[in-house]
């Protein structure tokens, strides 16, 4: 079953073709990965998926309804939820107070006087402790790692309880126990029923943790498949390689 599709999706800066007439599917209960060499419209491809950029030309369908141009906030809604390459947190605002902002409905004045819905507080914890950052409710957020930060990123995503998670870079600029940890945390909300559509340049990554895997080169996909098949694709080297 397909949980997000594209349809001629097009999108240029000036004279550059970033997202050159895509038509893609990704398959629901799967991790996918979308890879291809830099400049080649991938993280372009996110944003116009998730409403954070408007598209030329072109229709974004998510869960079979058209969401072309729709705001982020209401494509949550449709639950799809996304991280970003640079993590999006709140700084000055603790780990727990970050995660309830999350949520939307939780202003900040009642998160400054302490009055944060008790159920939600508690889910907010369930989910710290999940990714492994619990211990690090009441810091602030410019006070963890860079790692700890696409954590707590990951985590007040999933306080939406999304069914199509969007992961932008997850392994960049982090050590390689964390990249395994986040590795191991995607594959358990996999299993739970979480779909997932990851961007990464980490090829033992991608490789080693997604099931299908699209490449995109020059704006446009130009091989889909396992991974095994995607290593052994000539058009797939010739894009990395030029061989």
């Amino acid at each position: 079953m397909t949980i997000l599709h594209t349809q001629d999706l097009t999108k240029a800066f000036g004279g550059v073709v970033a997202v050159d007439g895509v038509t893609v599917e990704f398959q629901d209960t799967l991790i996918n990965g979308l890879i291809g060499p830099n400049g080649s419209g991938k993280t372009t491809f996110f944003n116009l998926v998730t409403g954070m950029i408007r598209p030329d030309a072109g229709n974004v369908f998510v869960h079979g309804r058209e969401v072309t141009a729709w705001s982020p906030h209401r494509i949550v809604h449709t639950g799809l939820g996304r991280t970003f390459q640079i993590c999006r947190v709140f700084p000055r605002l603790t780990v727990l107070d970050n995660m309830l902002v999350a949520l939307r409905r939780t202003r900040l004045r009642e998160l400054f006087g302490g009055l944060g819905n008790r159920a939600d507080v508690e889910r907010a914890r369930t989910w710290l402790t999940r990714v492994g950052i619990d211990h690090l409710e009441r810091a602030e957020a410019r006070d963890l790692s860079f790692g700890q930060q696409k954590l707590l990123e990951l985590a007040a995503v999933l306080m939406a309880e999304p069914s199509l998670i969007l992961l932008d870079e997850p392994a960049g600029g982090v050590n390689p126990a964390l990249i395994e940890r986040i590795a191991d945390l995607v594959r358990d909300l996999n299993a739970e029923g979480r779909t997932f559509l990851v961007v990464e340049h980490n090829m033992d990554f991608v490789m080693n943790l997604c099931n299908h895997v699209v490449v995109f080169d020059r704006g446009r996909p130009i091989a889909s498949g396992t991974p095994a098949e995607i290593q052994s694709d000539a058009r797939v080297l010739e894009a990395y390689l030029g061989v």
